[in-house]
Order: structure tokens, then sequence, then C-alpha cells
């Protein structure tokens, strides 16, 4: 019987605030990769530091094909893909490690909890957040999506008790350089996909995504960091149909 073994796949650019605490936390794995896309805040010495293996890709294909990369870097039978603003449990290593000593399903999917700018958010859209991170080799692979790419498999997901701790949005110029970001992306994903924006589009959208998040998706309940993220995903959504316009004209001429 072959012997089982956890990879963690990470990938950065940089994300020095959290990935101490994000490699402490898997410090039971039995190899840990980072694929870094040239980070200059010492995201790279800090992995070195914490035992992982990095390996440096300063051409970006999109986070999806990143993620795939960090993946087959390692060379496990399991792998655990993990994001550098992620930390796991003690709770959720336990079951991890508890899972891997005799596996019932192939994939396992994680109870994640995000944090926004120092509030723990429990609705919006945010929460329950199970995602599918565990998985035997072979039995997943993400998507090629630029942006909220998702890990495609075929048999069900079994579910891990514990939490992810997620660090997504620390402070008012992270949440800024994610919604440039996010919004470029999504605009340029939508683009290759032969969709069109336009100023009409990014203000309907736009408007949707603050009801959806606040009213529907019940972010009021989160207080003033719910409303914030219903502005947030908003703005988001605005920007990325306003890109996508753009991008079109671009294409016309």
């Amino acid at each position: 019987m072959q012997e089982t073994t956890l990879g963690v796949a990470i990938i950065t650019k940089n994300a020095a605030a959290r990935l101490a605490e994000c490699l402490q936390a898997v410090s039971f794995a039995d190899q840990i990769v980072v694929i870094d896309g040239g980070s200059t805040d010492g995201t790279a010495d800090i992995a070195r530091a914490h035992g992982a293996r990095v390996i440096e890709e300063t051409g970006w294909p999109g986070f999806g094909p990143q993620k795939n990369r960090a993946v087959q870097a390692l060379s496990t039978n399991w792998i655990l893909s993990l994001d550098a603003d992620e930390v796991v449990s003690p709770e959720l290593a336990a079951a991890i490690r508890a899972a891997l000593t005799a596996p019932t399903a192939d994939v396992y999917a994680v109870d994640r909890l995000s944090s926004f700018c120092g509030h723990w958010i429990h609705h919006s859209g945010w929460y329950p957040d199970w995602i599918p991170r565990l998985f035997k080799r072979g039995a997943a692979r993400f998507s090629d999506d630029l942006v909220h790419e998702r890990l495609v498999f075929d048999t069900p997901a079994q579910r891990l008790t514990g939490k992810l701790m997620h660090y997504s949005y620390e402070d008012f110029e992270g949440v800024l350089r994610k919604l440039d970001t996010y919004s470029t992306a999504g605009a340029a994903q939508r683009h290759a996909a032969g969709k069109r924006g336009s100023f009409g589009k990014a203000l309907g959208r736009g408007a949707w995504a603050f009801v959806r998040t606040y009213v529907l998706r019940r972010g009021f309940l989160d207080g003033k960091a719910g409303f914030m993220i219903a502005v947030f995903n908003a703005e988001t959504v605005y920007y990325r149909f306003l890109k996508l316009a753009r991008l079109g004209d671009e294409t016309r001429h």
C-alpha cells in the first residue's frame, strides 16, 4: 500500500503579512511548495525560512493556472491548496490528519470564515463558505479562470470539521487594490469569452450587486462591515463592466 503523503500548494505575491502564520499552521505537511509571482516584500525569504520550496514564476497566467502550477510541483499523493492569507485552525489540522489516516473520499471541503478589515463576516454571501481544498492527486484540478478560479472534480466532496481562517481584506488599501485587480481580471476574462460591457450594464449590474449582498444575502446583519462589503461588491462589478466596455472599444478601433 502506498504511503499517504500531504503536500501544501500556495501561490504568492507580496504576501508577507500572513504567510508565516499560514505556513506554521501546516508544518505537519510532508511538502510545501510556494509559487511566487515576483514579490518584493520578503515573501520568498519567509517561505524558505519555514521549509517551503519556492519557485519564482514572474509570468502571470491567472489564478487558476498558477494554482495548477503549484499542484504540479508537488510529488505527494494528497494536496491541500491554500491562499497565503488563510490559516488552518488546530481543529481543522487535526481533521485533515485524521481524514488522511483512513480516507473515505477523494475530495474534502473546508469551512472558511473570512474577515473584512478586522471583522469576521457571518453573512453577506461570505458565510457559510464550504470550499473544496484537500484532494487526492489526479482527482481534481483548478479551472483555468484568470480570477475566481474553482476546483473541478467529479466525485462528491466530504466536509471536514474546524475552520479555515481567511484574513482576506486587512485594510482599506488592500480593499482598493483587490477592487482594481479583480475588476480588471474579470473584464479581461469576459472579453476573451466574447462578452461586451456598457455604462448601462455597469450601472445596473453594480446596483444589483449591492442589493443582492446587503439585502438578499443579509449583509445588514454584519453591521458596518456588511455595508462596506456591499459597496465593494457593487464597485467591483461596476468597474468590471466599464473596463469591459473599454476593451470592446479598443478592439473595434
